[in-house]
């Protein structure tokens, strides 16, 4: 959506930790834009106009189910790949699909491991190891699936800065077609087939589809290339036409796309639309048993479900085992293997979750003890967090290596600044990083290639592998980089919030308007509200406590904060803040306060209720 033209109100709040928030509200519409738009609750039609629709026919394309008619094979390579693939069925190749560890990458290889099964090719999947190899293609994974006979590789999420991996499975005559979403760098992998939106030379005018969404393209030209007498049919057996067999796919896409944070506009926002209408009516069955493991009402799943209930259960397989337990799930055929491996994977989350705790509190402690730029009082945030965590243990279970990327994401919400998280492990480092608007980290990981092995990823993520003997000057030039380079404003976290409303006036009819807005995510987000002076009847901690941990020898307090809160009519609200208990200690009955939040429903015990989550607020 286009940005608001709108001047906007800003308020400024400070945080107990290292950066300042302000809140931007947006000054309400004119009039005639309410009455033009007959029939959209005055919210909904607020929320539009903060998000820069201001026409009645921008309204109604934006709140339109039409199909999303593209042509895949408009994707530069595509055809090229296309004629490839369809060779190696016809003539029985073994065709390896080479995907990544996370939800991406899984869906991806699920996808396409589904379909060419169907159009009866002869192939394997290959997820490398998250802690023996790392992210990405490497040239010993090429070697051993030639040795096994392979005579084409596909990769999936992954690829788009493979030069010297794509050389190497050139000169073994393994030919290599390359399907990714990821920035490219230094120029396009010289492989058979490179299929990437992001490549300058590609005409598909939309440039932002996930891993999963680029696999699922590639799996449409692929069953229109195919002969009418291949059978079609889904994960439960069930004959399709061919419009229903490319519609059972979208469950994929959907968890794919959503768990990957790409926007959620244009394609993507059909994509993961009809995949969340296809898992909510007829999901697959390790969705179904996935679902029942995290204890999710099947039939109300959204994005925000697959962000943060399954995703990172998906995700947990190849944070600390191996990801193939979960494509495993995504592709099962059986209720007793889906109910185990869902299990499984549901364990798995609870132990990451673990890990994940001890990793940011010793990464918060690394960062501080780095020390400020030149002239920062000691213990104060420098500009870049870097930390590195030594990873002892050989056990998976307990190695940090994969849950780096989660820290870094975590010092990021509570500091507002670019984050570096380092996993070292026998001489060798693995870093993730996670960064703010206005500070490209993988730009800036481009003016420290020297001192990288593989790097890549996006503007806000990234990755990147080194020597333990690099990673000094390598933080030494990330920090420079950051110091100078700020985005405008600073480290400042700015709330954009789309209205200033009275809670009293909202109800179950605003919560229904609004999610015709839905599916939320990156480039469409959840409607944020601002409302004043709410009087805080109750307010406590709440949450699982974590438990001690290394270098935390006594249990922490619970993370989270509850409020109950009245209105200015008398009328009581629930409140949530996550991850925000420490603040719980600034609040007490019969203050006021002003809160910026999100409209939400708790449901507990089969009642429904609304329920205000809290971004921030303001005594």
């Amino acid at each position: 959506m286009a940005s608001p033209r709108s001047s906007p109100v800003v308020d400024h709040s400070s945080m107990p930790n290292s950066h300042k928030t302000d809140w931007v509200v947006v000054p309400n519409a004119p009039k005639d834009f309410f009455a033009a738009l007959n029939g959209v609750h005055p919210l909904a039609a607020q929320v539009l106009w903060a998000r820069g629709l201001r026409d009645v026919d921008g309204v109604q394309a934006f709140l339109a189910d039409d199909p999303c008619e593209v042509d895949p094979l408009g994707l530069r390579d595509m055809p090229l790949a296309v004629e490839r693939i369809v060779r190696a069925i016809g003539s029985g190749e073994t065709i390896a699909i080479y995907g990544d560890y996370d939800c991406d990458g899984v869906t991806a290889c699920a996808l396409l491991q589904e379909v060419l099964a169907a159009l009866g090719a002869n192939c394997c999947i290959y997820i490398p190891d998250r802690f023996e190899e790392g992210y990405g293609l490497n040239a010993g994974a090429l070697d051993k699936l030639k040795a096994d006979g392979v005579g084409l590789a596909i990769t999936v999420d992954c690829g788009a800065r493979a030069i010297a991996e794509a050389q190497h499975a050139r000169d073994i005559g393994l030919d290599l077609i390359v399907t990714d979403h990821h920035e490219l760098g230094g120029g396009v992998p010289g492989a058979y087939a490179v299929i990437n939106p992001k490549r300058a030379d590609c005409p598909y005018p939309f440039k932002q589809l996930a891993g999963v969404g680029v696999a699922y393209r590639l799996a449409q030209c692929l069953l229109r290339a195919a002969p009418r007498s291949v059978t079609r049919s889904g994960a439960g057996g069930e004959e399709m036409s061919d419009a229903e067999y490319e519609q059972s796919l979208l469950d994929l896409v959907a968890v794919g796309t959503v768990a990957d944070v790409v926007p959620l506009l244009g394609e993507n926002r059909w994509l993961v639309r009809e995949g969340l209408r296809r898992i909510n009516t007829q999901p697959r069955l390790g969705m179904r048993f996935l679902a029942r493991a995290a204890r999710v009402s099947q039939g109300a799943i959204t994005a925000q479900t697959i962000g943060f209930t399954l995703a990172p259960r998906l995700n947990a397989a190849g944070r600390l085992d191996t990801a193939r337990n979960a494509f495993d799930l995504l592709t099962a055929t059986d209720e007793s293997t889906a109910s185990e491996l869902a299990l499984k994977l549901d364990a798995r989350n609870t132990q990451r979750q673990k890990v994940t705790a001890e990793a940011v509190h010793l990464a918060e402690q690394a960062a501080r003890d780095g020390g400020a730029p030149d002239g920062g009082a000691p213990g104060q945030m420098p500009a870049l967090l870097f930390a590195v965590l030594e990873d002892q243990n050989e056990d998976h279970d307990t190695r940090f290596s994969g849950v780096i990327g989660l820290a870094a994401a975590r010092m990021v919400e509570r500091h507002y600044r670019p984050a570096v998280v380092v996993a070292v492990h026998e001489g060798q480092a693995r870093g993730s990083c996670r960064s703010v608007n206005g500070f490209n980290i993988t730009a800036v990981l481009d003016r420290c290639g020297d001192l990288l092995g593989r790097y890549g990823g996006h503007a806000a993520a990234a990755g990147f592998s080194t020597s333990a003997a690099s990673l000094a000057l390598l933080q030494q030039r990330l920090l420079d980089i950051a110091t100078v380079e700020q985005p405008s404003g600073g480290w400042t976290r700015v709330i954009q919030a789309d209205a200033e409303v009275n809670l009293y006036k909202l109800n179950w009819q605003s919560y229904e308007q609004l999610a015709q807005l839905e599916p939320h995510g990156q480039g469409n987000p959840r409607p944020v509200f601002v409302a004043r002076g709410a009087v805080v009847h109750s307010v406590k901690r709440m949450g699982k406590v974590q438990g001690p941990s290394a270098g935390q020898p006594s249990a922490s307090q619970p993370p989270h904060m509850q409020l109950r809160l009245k209105d200015a009519r008398g009328g009581t609200w629930e409140a949530v803040g996550w991850r925000m208990g420490e603040r719980a200690a600034e609040l007490s009955a019969g203050a006021k306060i002003d809160l910026a939040f999100q409209l939400d429903v708790n449901e507990w015990n089969g009642e429904r209720r609304l329920q205000l989550t809290i971004l921030d607020f303001r005594v």
